[in-house]
């Protein structure tokens, strides 16, 4: 692969599972409620810890029949909130924060606040457990690339004061913060950067373009494609994503690492084969391209390959296919 980022340390993977008892901060948004699905179907017991500002209560309400299952809302950027958690945990998921450009656009503050604060607290959580501790950084900390594809190693090309820079820069000086944690306190931690995902119990309304897509086919209104449509996205099936964030989470391994889709697609032919999935007779619409808008993103997941035997699995079409299933389920029980 070469050589990796400055002061990156990966360590050796001995395979470790069967966690009595995990947190999931974020636990009740889109990725985090499938986390909390798997880790309980593993036999971990699971506190999700969310308070509702982007994720849902239904998506977790299923998870109550599970004697292991705890729903607490609360902010992480609560100290006293975080310190009466009901633990002690051996494994921590920091996926706490809004991730789509509609929500950190609406909550700014908080989404910086999540960042510091919050990975703070969550991280003295894990150091006074002797917890795993996990921090889901993302691949917007890249910014618009012009590395292609993205290597751990790359240190990215964001505008710290542009409109996306309240996601961005939250999650580098989360990096940053849970890098230092570990060399201060020891505090066994990882870092997994999570490219595009996309599945069931995607919000409609969250300006990302799966769902966006999806909601407009099944409404037989335009399908709204930003600039051109010229712009890569590689997407990756919430479940590999569990997979690799797992995978990352029982190995030794430091990080950061990349988890995310191989087929690299733009966004006009996305949604071209969403509308061809769907049967729609949806048109496209082109529509104002966002500002810092990235041009191209893909992921380089050699590292993921090899260091914890990950791989995607679910190709986008069979991926898209289970989506819009899921979506139309959603649409009919509504």
């Amino acid at each position: 692969m070469g050589a990796r980022g400055r002061g990156q340390v990966i360590g050796d993977v001995t395979g470790r599972r069967g966690w009595r008892r995990a947190l999931v901060t974020g636990g009740a948004g889109f990725v985090g409620s499938h986390l909390c699905a798997r880790l309980l179907d593993d036999g971990t017991d699971v506190v999700c810890l969310d308070n509702l500002s982007t994720g849902t209560r239904g998506n977790v309400l299923e998870l109550d029949r599970h004697r292991g299952f705890r729903f607490v809302r609360g902010d992480v950027t609560d100290e006293d909130v975080v310190r009466a958690l009901p633990g002690p945990f051996d494994l921590v998921l920091h996926f706490a924060c809004p991730a789509s450009p509609v929500d950190y656009l609406r909550l700014p503050l908080e989404t910086l606040d999540v960042g510091s604060t919050g990975t703070r607290n969550a991280l003295e959580l894990a150091r006074r457990d002797g917890a795993r501790f996990l921090l889901a950084s993302t691949s917007e900390v890249y910014g618009d690339p012009l590395e292609h594809p993205q290597t751990e190693a790359y240190w990215g090309n964001v505008n710290p004061v542009g409109p996306r820079s309240v996601y961005d820069e939250s999650k580098r000086f989360a990096e940053a913060l849970v890098t230092a944690h570990r060399a201060v306190h020891g505090t066994d931690t990882a870092i997994v950067r999570i490219f595009n995902t996309y599945g069931p119990r995607m919000r409609t309304g969250d300006g990302r373009a799966v769902p966006t897509f999806v909601a407009q086919a099944l409404d037989g209104t335009p399908l709204t494609v930003a600039g051109d449509g010229s712009q890569t996205r590689s997407l990756c099936y919430v479940d590999d994503t569990v997979d690799g964030v797992l995978a990352l989470a029982a190995s030794t391994e430091t990080g950061p690492v990349n988890i995310g889709g191989g087929d690299e697609i733009t966004m006009l032919e996305l949604a071209q084969r969403v509308v061809e999935l769907t049967g729609s007779r949806s048109r496209i619409r082109f529509v104002e391209r966002p500002v810092d808008d990235p041009e191209r993103r893909r992921p380089d997941t050699r590292l993921a390959a090899e260091r914890l035997g990950w791989r995607p699995r679910v190709g986008w079409s069979e991926g898209l296919e289970r989506t819009i299933g899921w979506f139309s389920q959603a649409a009919a029980a509504a």
